[in-house]
């Protein structure tokens, strides 16, 4: 509770700015990059955004929660696509903006550019799923590489979302914390609570002030998946071995290990 409100505090000392204002930013030719920080790293690198982004509100909210759930196949097609390193892969999941309380159904395609695309419907809740199987089935038909009876929900995660924006609205940061995990199949849960994801989304090659501020405070750059990095944290019969080092890394930030 204590590092949320520190982080609450810190983002009030950021100007708004409103969802529709948002919807206006276009990043035609995107890059994401993503870093994992430490809680600490976080603080600081709040106040050094001071001046030079605004940051998302919503309904007076800065602060979003999310939860999501992760389908796979019964072999975990998905998460093995993407420990072998397979640049071309998939996800699909249902998310619930949990301030508002919608859902949709998405699939995330990314190709061997490295290029992410999202597609999604509105559902009301995964629960009642099947009630939305009249536009999920065509959905998946035209987007996805599975039907519907080939995957099954595997894995939950809920978290803290805050978005900012860049004053010349050239790009997008998302910071992701207080992670926690359930794998619905294992029944194991954990979390993670000082550990950061910050995604940097900006057009092309633009220059970055967080870019800059990020050096300076010595994030590192690394991939993470909530989904795979959950999933080998919660169920002890998947290959691990090409998270090893990752996972390493975020258990030396979570026991504060230098």
């Amino acid at each position: 509770m204590a590092t949320n409100n520190r982080i609450n505090e810190k983002a009030l000392m950021l100007p708004p700015i409103t969802l529709e204002e948002m919807s206006g930013i276009k990043l035609m030719n995107r890059t994401d990059t993503k870093f994992v920080a430490t809680i600490e790293q976080l603080h600081m690198f709040l106040l050094a955004v001071q001046g030079k982004y605004y940051i998302q509100e919503i309904n007076g909210k800065r602060i979003a929660s999310y939860h999501t759930t992760y389908f796979d196949t019964e072999d975990y097609q998905m998460y093995r696509m993407h420990h072998c390193g397979r640049t071309v892969r998939e996800k699909i999941r249902v998310r619930t903006y949990m301030d508002s309380d919608d859902t949709f159904f998405e699939i995330k395609n990314k190709n061997n550019h490295g290029r992410t695309k999202k597609k999604r419907i509105p559902v009301t809740t995964l629960a009642t799923l099947h009630d939305h199987y009249d536009q999920v089935i065509p959905f998946m038909e035209k987007h996805a590489w599975y039907r519907i009876e080939e995957i099954s929900p595997v894995i939950e995660n809920w978290f803290n979302r805050i978005t900012l924006v860049n004053f010349g609205k050239t790009e997008r940061l998302t910071i992701d914390f207080n992670l926690q995990f359930h794998h619905i199949k294992s029944d194991m849960h954990d979390q993670l609570q000082k550990v950061a994801i910050i995604e940097l989304k900006r057009d092309g090659n633009v220059p970055s002030p967080a870019l800059d501020i990020i050096r300076e405070l010595r994030i590192r750059r690394s991939g993470f998946s909530k989904y795979c990095i959950g999933s080998a944290l919660t169920n002890c019969n998947l290959k691990r071995n090409n998270f090893k080092e990752r996972l390493t890394m975020i258990r030396k930030m979570e026991t504060n290990i230098k």
